[in-house]
């Protein structure tokens, strides 16, 4: 992907569409939250999300009583977007905007979300720095929930070539690093254009080393 820039092509997207305009829109992402609420996190758990957009994560978990939480995406207007939706309790959270490949921070999370952002990653070089970022900032015992377009999902996501994986390949990628598999889902999301998409759900947690 040396010659596509990705943050341009995310910020024409935010420009251009609506919330319900994208294929990811969920009023309510019940399959995040419930993983999130398997990971029997206190209410004060450091929380990132990772490619949050303007995704409507933030505003249930907020409305959960969760005291900290992050929200990194790659586009400005995306960040912008959830913001103003969320007006007076938008400095209840910390944005960041960078790409994901690019993200440092002094902070540890007790758990790191990541819908589909992960599988846009195709290059092999981006995946390790992926890996080394989430293991990074991760504290031990902490949980990694990644959703990914599964092998029965699309090729292409924006008009973007995508990652697919099996559980076996997730796993495989995430085990020399320390993470555990706790629990794997596949899901079918129904997206605002009536066509279905295949995902894979995993929950990870982070071995104490």
């Amino acid at each position: 992907m040396s010659q596509f820039d990705r943050e341009q092509h995310w910020e024409n997207i935010y420009n251009t569409k609506a919330i319900t305009e994208v294929s990811w829109y969920q009023q309510r992402p019940e399959t995040s939250l419930s993983f999130i609420a398997n990971s029997q996190l206190s209410t004060t758990a450091r929380i990132i999300d990772i490619g949050g957009g303007d995704s409507f994560l933030v505003d249930n978990l907020l409305a959960l009583g969760y005291e900290n939480i992050t929200v990194v995406d790659i586009s400005a207007k995306a960040l912008q977007r959830a913001q103003k939706r969320l007006a007076d309790q938008t400095q209840r959270v910390q944005w960041i905007v960078t790409d994901v490949v690019q993200f440092e921070s002094t902070q540890r999370y007790d758990l790191w979300h990541d819908r589909a952002a992960f599988h846009f990653l195709t290059d092999e070089q981006e995946i390790a720095s992926y890996l080394q970022i989430l293991d990074t900032h991760l504290v031990e015992g902490g949980y990694a929930i990644i959703g990914v377009f599964s092998q029965n999902g699309p090729q292409k996501c924006s008009g973007i070539h995508i990652h697919q994986y099996s559980a076996e390949q997730l796993c495989q990628l995430f085990e020399p690093y320390g993470f555990v598999p706790i629990e794997l889902q596949y899901i079918d999301h129904s997206t605002p254009f009536d066509t279905t998409q295949n995902f894979l759900f995993a929950s990870f947690r982070k071995q104490t080393r």
